[in-house]
């Protein structure tokens, strides 16, 4: 398909094929040392479950993180290591999975998405804050717009999407979407870039070094929703949010800010 080379990214990163293991096993070393809670529960699907990291005192509130993969690939277990720079500060941080495409569309993965943080925000009290990244950007993105009945949008303190896809329609031209099922009604309904301007601090982050077409699409959102846009020299789209593991990161302290 046409814009299958520009939306790729390991081949056009050193090494890219083995960084999810190097995340498998630096996220399975942070659990066993961490307070945790594996698995809870959010809804009776297999995949509806997430992880709750415990800083070592009252939480000042909960950090969200929501992976990536193009909706299509990995889970939780993944990035239980960027828990570490909220831990520092204070903040309990929450990793959900959720379902994948083709199992489930897009829309569905974001009602998952929507319900999981009614679950933690009812389990956590405090301020919400939510960061994702690349689809978990969308997702994130998403959850900024008016949501009937959720009352923790009323706690959402600030969104930090780092290299989202913010723009659905290019997908369309992709052989991912086979399994995305992308549509334009798709594209109108959840893409971030048709999406009402937040009510909430919200902050874009994307690497510098990132592929043409995710540097456009944070760019993109940056411009329509009026808000910061932060371009890290030096990182790909498999690094920029690494810097999550580290309490004195500017992406750290962008997401407590």
């Amino acid at each position: 398909m046409k814009l299958d080379d520009a939306y790729t990214n390991a081949a056009y990163i050193p090494g890219g094929a083995d960084y999810p293991d190097r995340w498998a096993a630096q996220a399975a070393a942070f659990r066993a040392g961490a307070r945790c809670e594996i698995d809870l529960v959010y809804g009776e699907r297999p995949r509806e479950r997430f992880d709750l990291f415990h800083p070592n005192r009252l939480a000042k509130g909960i950090v969200i993180f929501v992976h990536g993969g193009y909706w299509l690939r990995f889970d939780k277990s993944y990035w239980s290591h960027l828990a570490a720079g909220p831990l520092a500060h204070g903040w309990a941080v929450a990793m959900p999975s959720y379902d994948l495409c083709p199992d489930v569309g897009i829309a569905q993965i974001g009602d998952q998405i929507a319900q999981v943080i009614a679950v933690i925000a009812a389990r956590v009290p405090g301020p919400v804050r939510l960061v994702g990244h690349s689809a978990g950007g969308q997702l994130v993105a998403r959850m900024t717009a008016p949501l009937p009945g959720a009352g923790w949008q009323d706690r959402l303190a600030r969104v930090v999407p780092v290299s989202p896809v913010a723009d659905l329609a290019p997908l369309m031209q992709t052989s991912m979407n086979g399994d995305l099922g992308i549509t334009p009604d798709v594209v109108a309904s959840e893409s971030p870039v048709h999406l009402p301007v937040p009510q909430v601090p919200v902050a874009v982050w994307v690497g510098g070094a990132e592929r043409p077409v995710f540097l456009e699409q944070a760019a993109l959102l940056a411009q329509v929703w009026d808000v910061p846009l932060v371009t890290v020299p030096d990182r790909h789209h498999f690094d920029v949010i690494e810097d999550l593991a580290a309490p004195d990161s500017d992406l750290t302290r962008a997401v407590l800010a």
